[in-house]
């Protein structure tokens, strides 16, 4: 069974590393004694892994890095749980696609290792990484990702400000500019809101709402502690 845990983000204001999304972390890995990191959405791999490592270990878990493995294939063979951290979603994509990492991942989330991503981890969940924010600072093979969920995600969702004199395109036109050309629907989740996905069952968790977008129908509104029905 699927058991995945999607943050739109790592950090949300006023609080540390993770902190907003402790107690759903600490449930999603219950019985789990080490996790593995995925850094590869940031250029400071060792840096990276350090601060996770830390925040990790003060919550009773191990953390191990894909990066400091010497053979990346068995790391993820033998994990139990999977953390892939946020960063640029381009930068993340074309690592895995050029260590050959992608199949391994997929296989094991389908078949009960435990995912958590955030942002750029959240987006390589879904169907492709179309709708991240991020920009393409690198050129993956291919935009298809995981595709662990039959939607695509859109982490940091921020709703237009009906006061704001900015001139240029909102996020929400932004994501029906992608349906124009798309079919698959996009789950925009706000800060500090959370996918979580228990086989088939997909619920929003976290402390703020989501906006669901389809093509040719109006967004709707996702509460905290609802289920997500496409």
């Amino acid at each position: 069974m699927k058991r995945l845990l999607l943050l739109s983000s790592s950090r949300v204001h006023g609080g540390g590393y993770l902190d907003h999304a402790e107690a759903q972390v600490r449930e999603l890995l219950k019985g789990i004694r080490r996790v593995l990191f995925v850094p590869y959405a940031l250029q400071d791999r060792d840096g990276y892994t350090a601060v996770a490592r830390q925040r990790f270990e003060a919550m009773g878990f191990a953390l191990d890095s894909i990066h400091e493995a010497d053979d990346p294939k068995a790391a993820i063979e033998q994990a139990e749980a999977m953390f892939v951290g946020g960063g640029n979603t381009f930068r993340l994509l074309n690592t895995l696609y050029y260590y050959e990492l992608l199949p391994w991942i997929r296989e094991r989330a389908k078949t009960g290792m435990r995912y958590m991503g955030a942002s750029a981890g959240s987006n390589l969940a879904g169907l492709t990484i179309k709708t991240t924010n991020d920009m393409p600072i690198v050129q993956p093979p291919s935009f298809e990702a995981l595709g662990l969920v039959s939607f695509q995600i859109n982490p940091h969702y921020i709703d237009s400000d009906p006061n704001s004199t900015h001139m240029g395109e909102t996020r929400e036109q932004r994501l029906r500019e992608y349906l124009e050309e798309n079919e698959a629907p996009v789950v925009a989740i706000r800060e500090p809101a959370m996918i979580r996905v228990e086989g088939d069952v997909i619920t929003l968790e976290g402390q703020a709402g989501a906006r669901v977008f389809r093509r040719g129908r109006e967004p709707y509104e996702v509460e905290a502690g609802s289920l997500i029905e496409l």
